[in-house]
């Protein structure tokens, strides 16, 4: 009998604590710095943007910038949260709306900031034409060449899958797409995380990805704050899914925010409850690429408000720093 087993046998509940430090150990996070473990100091933000392009596919100019603008941009930004107390970030632009990674990497580099990439695609009507064309099998090769090998020619491997769904189901190509995801993410153990407006519509997707033997414990609900039902969150919760309350960044959104966390911490969920902004980015659309919304808020307007709210330092750094982490690492 191996050393575990016996200790299983001894005492399940010390086993289960084993298996996590293990898997914290082996676990890493792909970023624009190579992989990272858990994080000693500093907190890992789930959900942001350092370039979005949310124009139609068509439009001249599309997804285009220059680098050293971009740079010029977003590189202070990402230095200011990294000063801030951020250790890493996990930028969330798919396919079809303007993923860049060459730009995000040149940013990220240039700011000594450990950012997170994705593959996938994003919902119609910004499925990109290449991808209607393209069948199951090929899209599911494309997403886990992206994580085993690497975006493009960036030679950085993507850390998760990055897709979405309609508000009012999945159509056709969502539902292709999410096949293709469940395939890639169980032959490279990605997490996948989806911007999904509706409960009902993550009920779906869950259903689909059980069908299929998904664990539904690496699917991430991206936006779940923006489900005014309470019962669909912890119905997904229930079902292992990760709840992500990322509006963070002003005192409604942050007093709705805490609530949230309450809400999972008392039905046991506290384990599968992720925090941040949505925030950033360079938008090629707008002269200069806009005005970036800063990363720093997080760190220094949240976090304490969290203290304020009565949460102890543990729960803190597991809400911040150890449920992202096991989230996104693999």
């Amino acid at each position: 009998m191996k050393p575990a087993a016996i200790i299983a046998e001894i005492d399940p509940l010390y086993y289960s604590v084993i298996e996590v430090i293990i898997e914290t150990r082996m676990s890493h996070l792909y970023t624009s710095h190579g992989p990272l473990e858990m994080p000693q100091a500093g907190l890992i933000l789930p959900h942001e943007h350092v370039f979005v392009d949310l124009r139609p596919q068509d439009t001249p100019g599309f997804a285009q910038a220059e680098a050293e603008d971009v740079v010029r941009l977003m590189a202070p930004e990402l230095e200011r949260a990294r000063l801030g107390g951020v250790s890493a970030l996990v930028e969330c632009t798919p396919e079809g709306v303007g993923r860049r990674a060459d730009l995000v990497l040149a940013a990220a580099r240039a700011a000594g900031l450990p950012v997170a990439l994705a593959t996938g695609i994003y919902r119609e009507p910004w499925v990109p034409a290449w991808a209607y064309r393209a069948n199951e099998g090929e899209l599911a090769e494309w997403m886990r060449a992206e994580l085993e090998q690497g975006i493009g020619q960036t030679g950085v491997r993507a850390a998760f899958i990055k897709l979405s769904a309609g508000d009012d189901g999945l159509t056709p190509v969502e539902t292709r797409i999410l096949h293709a995801a469940a395939q890639a993410a169980q032959a490279t153990g990605a997490v996948i995380a989806s911007h999904t407006i509706r409960g009902r519509v993550v009920s779906d997707q869950l259903d689909l990805l059980e069908r299929v033997g998904y664990d539904l414990r690496r699917f991430i609900w991206v936006h779940t704050q923006a489900e005014p039902d309470p019962a669909y969150h912890l119905a997904a919760a229930q079902r292992g899914a990760w709840l992500e309350f990322d509006d963070i960044g002003s005192q409604d959104t942050d007093r709705a925010a805490i609530a949230s966390i309450r809400s999972a911490l008392s039905a046991g969920y506290g384990r599968q409850v992720l925090l941040s902004m949505d925030r950033g980015w360079y938008a090629p659309g707008q002269a200069g690429g806009g005005a970036p919304r800063p990363y720093t808020y997080f760190c220094e307007i949240f976090v304490p408000a969290l203290r304020d709210a009565g949460f102890d330092d543990a729960t803190i750094r597991r809400l911040t720093v150890e449920n992202p982490f096991h989230a996104f690492a693999r």
